[in-house]
């Protein structure tokens, strides 16, 4: 953990100092490659026979930007000069876009041509329109995140007692969920009250971080706060994953495998703690069901977001189960670090399936187009 720490940390600290910094003044996303159609025109002369491939690009670099050499649209599309070109995104502030100047610079690539024109043709001839090309935009959303694990790293390298717990642990415990608040609302205020399934996000981190200040004290008798604290959390999440598509057959398997859990918990189970943990085994079993029903791997409809809410889901099961088992079977061992590290692990992965927030309807319709 130290080592990949280190190593991420001097790749920040390199990012932001060059020149100029990649990220600054750039709309970025983790892991996604996406398409941008624009309309170009490219002279005779000018396109070289390598012109049907694209430019190879660094990574974490954005590439939206034209070579300074080549004209960008045709007579009929040209924009006045110094206009900026307008591109709707639905990453900007507020979900409502934002305006970008495409400037020349060495990380430009190079246009992608369908029809390449005709050697034979005069070179008085007009330039040739290309149908819609593409370029490439690599995002990151890397650098919101650095917060979170910079709190998750001091969570571990503190490693509290958890027999003298104190505010002070609590707010060590909490501060990596709280700094994924700080990541969502990064986004924009307008973006989460554009996206209800990002705002139901927000809010179940916000009750995640409530139910971790309660575990804190959960043999001084506040475990069951701490439950129904995270009850809520994987209700709202559950809710900002939506009901469509339905994959019965996944609900079934993750009934049945609630259902041997629960009777795997049953006999270190007393109390009132029978009822409540049958309970919250149904709801995050629910929460898990909704997230990987989402998940589409082929079609056009395919996004990393739906990987990362999954993902999150699965983690969070694990982790619960871990603390489920630690608690009421037998001790596992090292069952805090599992604990922690697939908890945490599940919280980031969920608030990023929120930053490519759509609606569970546009995801169903998408889904049924292809």
């Amino acid at each position: 953990m130290a080592v990949w720490f280190c190593t991420y940390t001097w790749n920040v600290i390199y990012l932001r100092n060059v020149d100029s910094p990649v990220w600054y003044d750039t709309d970025v996303k983790l892991f996604e490659i996406q398409r941008v159609h624009i309309l170009t025109t490219v002279a005779q002369s000018r396109v070289p026979a390598a012109a049907t491939t694209a430019a190879m690009v660094s990574p974490v670099t954005v590439v939206s930007e034209q070579r300074a050499n080549e004209p960008e649209f045709c007579a009929a599309e040209a924009p006045r000069p110094g206009a900026a070109l307008q591109r709707p995104s639905p990453w900007g502030r507020g979900g409502a876009g934002i305006r970008r100047r495409l400037r020349p610079g060495p990380e430009a690539v190079a246009v992608t041509a369908s029809r390449l024109p005709d050697p034979r043709r005069p070179s008085s001839a007009p330039p040739a329109l290309l149908p819609l090309s593409y370029v490439l935009q690599v995002k990151s959303e890397g650098p919101k995140l650095v917060p979170f694990f910079k709190a998750t790293c001091i969570y571990f390298v503190l490693w509290l007692p958890s027999s003298n717990p104190s505010w002070f642990s609590a707010l060590i415990k909490c501060l990596p969920v709280i700094c994924l608040w700080l990541f969502l609302l990064a986004h924009g205020l307008g973006f989460l009250l554009a996206h209800p399934s990002a705002t139901r996000i927000f809010v179940g981190l916000v009750f995640s971080t409530l139910g971790d200040a309660f575990l804190i004290w959960q043999d001084q008798g506040y475990f069951v706060h701490g439950l129904l604290m995270f009850a809520v959390t994987h209700m709202l999440y559950a809710s900002a994953f939506g009901m469509r598509p339905l994959a019965l057959r996944t609900g079934l398997v993750m009934a049945v495998l609630s259902i041997l859990f629960y009777a795997f918990l049953y006999l270190g189970l007393s109390g009132a703690s029978t009822y409540l943990v049958g309970v919250y085994v149904a709801i995050i079993s629910f929460m898990g069901w909704r997230a990987l029903a989402g998940l589409r791997l082929v079609g056009a409809a395919w996004r990393w977001t739906e990987l990362a809410a999954a993902s999150g889901a699965l983690f969070f099961i694990v982790s619960d189960m871990i603390l489920a088992v630690n608690k009421f079977c037998f001790p596992v061992p090292y069952s805090r670090a599992l604990i922690m590290s697939t908890y945490y692990a599940a919280q980031m992965l969920i608030a990023l399936s929120a930053v490519e927030s759509r609606e569970p309807a546009e995801d169903y319709r998408l889904s049924k187009a292809n």
